[in-house]
């Protein structure tokens, strides 16, 4: 019985351990080709492009319909503490710009249900869309989330801020998109 026992702990072990192994390979081929790694090693890629469904509003939209205006694309969910600190920020920030900035929230992981809850709470009247899959979250440099990229009016990537956004982070990133 005791050899029996022993074979299952090798075996659960082993199998840990090949699970910690898929998840190492999946952050490193994860990274090397996002957006937020390229921004961190000095490049100012060009941004990402997506066609999702809008959760505040008709339809869908595709960022490149945006192109020749700065663009803030806020990665959030409903259930992320931080992206419920930012978004009055986010909020704010767009009744300010609205004549200069595009702003896009992109809502990711979330139910349709508790991302609307959210933008209604949290008074959210910029344009939200939904990326349920992951996809282009992934993209932009995946969870942890939130993370925020201003794209000035070329579509390149200028401003990345990780986690929450503080005002004048954002304000930064913004007056350098404008100026770009």
């Amino acid at each position: 019985m005791s050899r029996l026992k022993l074979a299952g702990q090798v075996g659960a072990l082993g199998l840990v351990a090949a699970l910690l192994g898929l998840l190492v390979w999946k952050v490193i081929e994860n990274d090397r080709g996002n957006i937020a790694t390229k921004f961190a090693q000095g490049e100012r890629p060009m941004a990402v492009d997506f066609n999702l469904q809008r959760l505040n509003g008709e339809g869908s939209l595709r960022l490149s319909s945006l192109r020749g205006k700065v663009v803030v694309i806020n990665f959030w969910a409903a259930w992320c503490d931080p992206c419920k600190s930012e978004a009055p920020r986010f909020q704010d920030a767009y009744e300010r710009y609205r004549d200069r900035v595009e702003f896009v929230g992109v809502d990711t992981a979330d139910s349709s249900g508790q991302a609307r809850q959210f933008l209604d709470r949290y008074g959210v009247s910029y344009p939200n869309v939904r990326d349920p899959s992951t996809k282009v979250l992934d993209a932009y440099g995946g969870l942890p989330i939130p993370r925020t990229y201003v794209v000035a009016p070329s579509g390149r990537v200028t401003g990345y801020i990780f986690g929450e956004v503080r005002a004048e982070e954002l304000e930064s990133a913004i007056q350098e998109a404008l100026s770009a």
